[in-house]
């Protein structure tokens, strides 16, 4: 998913922030990856990256996203992205983001 950024006066930002399965597909664009894969492996290959999942920058580790998806083989990276789909939906709806989160999110890292 991406979302357009609110506007500014200053044209050097960005056009889209990427959260979500749109952040994952950049990730395994730039990544030297082949399919089938499990889902550990897709993890362990793009170094566990933070992936948010919100347009308020909240995050999750790849790692704990594919844990928690309903499957974990994956034939194509489009059957992994459509797996991580509703993974991040229902983090945007039942996750309170916690401290550290928080923090994460503050900082410009």
């Amino acid at each position: 998913m991406g979302v357009r950024p609110p506007p500014t006066n200053d044209d050097d930002g960005p056009e889209v922030i990427e959260f979500g399965i749109a952040e994952v597909a950049a990730e395994l664009d730039d990544a030297d990856l082949s399919f089938p894969a499990t889902g550990d492996e897709v993890a362990r290959r793009l170094s566990d990256p933070r992936i948010k999942y919100d347009a308020k920058g909240h995050a999750v580790a790849l790692s704990e996203a594919v844990a928690d998806a309903d499957r974990d083989r994956f034939e194509d990276e489009q059957e992994f992205l459509n797996a991580l789909h509703p993974v991040f939906e229902q983090y945007r709806r039942s996750r309170t983001p916690g401290v550290i989160e928080r923090v994460r999110a503050a900082l410009p890292l």
